[in-house]
């Protein structure tokens, strides 16, 4: 028996022994996708499922640097439809130079070599499409193992309760293609982003998470407007506010985005309501300033200073501040990380409420436990998108133990 057939059967056993321990078909594909593509050579992959009532295929989870939530694919269309379709697989082993690569994934910057679809069916009927992309060539041998990993995760997608739910089409808010962003250090010039794609929906709780220096709060600065892309735009409803005035966009964070940040930046010479009161002159319709307090718990503090205030208390006057012009988005950089686990609960909990009204928010963390409260998780890894996970069951701030 060679090395490569060795090797495949380690990552065939791998995979099984991930898929049987999984708790969720969510933790089954996560595992099994990070071995195939860390062990066979294969970058990125999706897994697509067919939704019975509006009879299109539809990202179910993914490894790639791009954001697919919102795409589908017909049936009979395209490479992934095709796939689908006739029950075969469509092996582009070797892409040829010049040959047009993009139809299917849309991958943007990324140089894409060769691309397997594997069918997903159980008892002979076709449940989805597994995508395996490289950007180098794929050998038979990987070929072999990626649709035997296909034949496992078919029979836990054929019984998932959630792929009979109507497919939603949320409203984007913020669109970002290829961004670029790049820091004069001395004499050195330190690329942080490196080209990111990234979609933030309406209504949902959007996570970054990734090591410190990833550019994960560079990232949150370009999309509040605190600071611009080199390269790449950025869509706020629709409309490109890459190249805004500073006029335009004072206006834009203005109207539309409420800042929570690490360090509170609280005025300490006003008091928790005069804080307040100061944001809320800057727009035509705010809240009250006593409503948004009892919000958070703290309308008895509301004649407090922020030296009269514990942490916690001080970063949900913060997040009152940020409420206060009834934002379209809050982005939120670390609240939790300068405060111990019982405040952070405490104002995780705050976050809860505000999120299930409807608002929009994107929080920069580090914390890999605040994910499960997220709607979405987006890992970033070396200045790119490295993985996007959509939370099917989201939990409660009360569950969350660290």
């Amino acid at each position: 028996m060679n090395n490569n057939m060795l090797k495949t059967y380690k990552v065939i056993g791998d995979i099984r022994s991930q898929v049987n321990k999984a708790d969720t078909i969510e933790d089954a594909l996560k595992a099994s996708l990070r071995i195939i593509t860390s062990e066979c050579g294969v970058q990125y992959a999706v897994v697509w499922y067919f939704n019975e009532l509006d009879k299109l295929l539809h990202p179910y989870y993914w490894l790639a640097p791009t954001d697919f939530t919102s795409r589908t694919h017909a049936p009979k269309d395209g490479d992934i439809g095709k796939c689908f379709s006739t029950g075969e697989s469509v092996r582009r082993l070797q892409y040829k130079k010049g040959q047009d690569v993009f139809t299917d994934m849309a991958l943007v910057g990324v140089n894409i070599g060769a691309m397997l679809c594997i069918p997903l069916s159980v008892d002979d009927k076709a449940v989805g499409v597994l995508q395996m992309i490289s950007t180098g060539e794929i050998n038979a041998e990987t070929a072999d193992v990626c649709e035997i990993l296909a034949l496992m995760m078919a029979m836990d997608i054929a019984e998932a309760p959630q792929f009979q739910k109507a497919a939603e089409n949320p409203e984007t808010v913020m669109k970002v293609r290829g961004v670029k962003r790049s820091f004069l250090r001395g004499t050195v010039t330190s690329q942080v982003l490196k080209g990111v794609n990234l979609d933030v929906y309406d209504g949902e709780f959007l996570v970054l998470l990734g090591e410190s220096g990833c550019g994960k709060s560079t990232l949150l600065n370009i999309l509040g407007g605190m600071d611009e892309a080199d390269e790449g735009f950025v869509e706020f409803m629709g409309k490109d506010i890459t190249h805004a005035s500073d006029e335009e966009m004072t206006m834009f964070r203005r109207k539309n985005i409420g800042f929570i940040f690490q360090s509170y930046n609280l005025m300490p010479n006003l008091t928790a309501r005069q804080n307040l009161d100061l944001i809320g002159e800057l727009v035509d319709d705010p809240m009250d300033a006593d409503e948004v307090l009892d919000m958070v718990g703290l309308l008895s503090r509301a004649n407090s200073y922020p030296s009269q205030l514990s942490g916690g208390q001080q970063q949900r006057i913060s997040i009152a501040r940020a409420l206060i012009k009834k934002p379209k988005l809050i982005f939120a950089d670390e609240p939790t990380a300068a405060l111990d686990y019982t405040t952070s609960i405490e104002v995780l909990k705050v976050l809860e409420k505000i999120i299930h009204t409807g608002t929009t928010m994107v929080m920069v963390t580090h914390n890999e436990e605040i994910t499960r409260m997220a709607d979405r998780v987006v890992r970033m890894r070396n200045g790119q998108v490295y993985e996007v996970t959509v939370n099917r069951h989201p939990v409660h701030a009360e569950e969350l133990v660290w």
